[in-house]
């Protein structure tokens, strides 16, 4: 902790406010998990659920790149200033916390909805360097919510059914399918499951969850 002050210190020019954290902690401490517990309540848990089905769809599309076309595709397909090059993996930015040092510790890709428009890195030993990136689709955390689906699709598969596609723009557990609808989790899993056998969702296992994602020919139905 000391060391992370002593860089932030150094990075923003400001020591004299991190001072009294660094010479006394147990004193400041308490304040400041207060100030970050008010943030997280104001500024973080009103998005958590969307942060959260955002960076699983993005862990789960980088996880089926690697599958299907190896690690080269996804190395490259990061950011536009990241670039896989005969083996060697390069930042275009002016500053860059990785190290040479560190080579054989392997790499942690981070999928963030906060590192736009950059990528942030980190490395401290002995944990494995960090490449902090945009996820895909992030914008759509900070997007305002429709929750109605096209007439025509809903005339077709039902308002419900149809609402549950509208909101597969990424993959989202049963659980989250409910909160968003407001429809009960076990109306949501017999409607994912009626869907899926239509071959308009697929599911898949993330952790302790299973994810629905829409076709190809769902999103077909939803952009014509």
């Amino acid at each position: 902790v000391r060391e992370d002050l002593r860089k932030l210190a150094a990075e923003r020019g400001d020591g004299g406010r991190l001072q009294s954290l660094h010479d006394d902690p147990e004193a400041v401490l308490p304040k400041v998990t207060d100030e970050i517990e008010t943030y997280w309540e104001l500024a973080l848990a009103p998005y958590w659920a969307r942060i959260q089905k955002v960076l699983e769809a993005d862990v789960f599309h980088r996880a089926r790149q690697v599958a299907e076309h190896g690690s080269a595709r996804v190395l490259g397909e990061l950011h536009e200033t990241v670039r896989w090059d005969a083996g060697t993996l390069r930042l275009v930015r002016r500053h860059c916390a990785l190290t040479r040092g560190q080579a054989g510790s392997g790499l942690l890709l981070v999928p963030s909805v906060f590192a736009w428009p950059r990528v942030l890195t980190r490395s401290v030993h002995p944990d494995p360097p960090q490449l902090a990136y945009p996820a895909r689709g992030f914008g759509a955390v900070w997007e305002p919510r429709t929750t109605a689906a096209t007439d025509a699709v809903a005339a077709v598969l039902g308002r419900s059914r149809a609402l549950l596609l509208a909101a597969l723009d990424t993959p989202a557990s049963t659980t989250q399918l409910a909160t968003h609808s407001g429809l009960s989790a076990a109306g949501v899993s017999q409607h994912l499951t009626a869907l899926r056998n239509a071959g308009l969702v697929t599911s898949h296992r993330s952790g302790r969850s299973v994810l629905y994602a829409r076709t190809s020919v769902a999103d077909q139905l939803l952009n014509p």
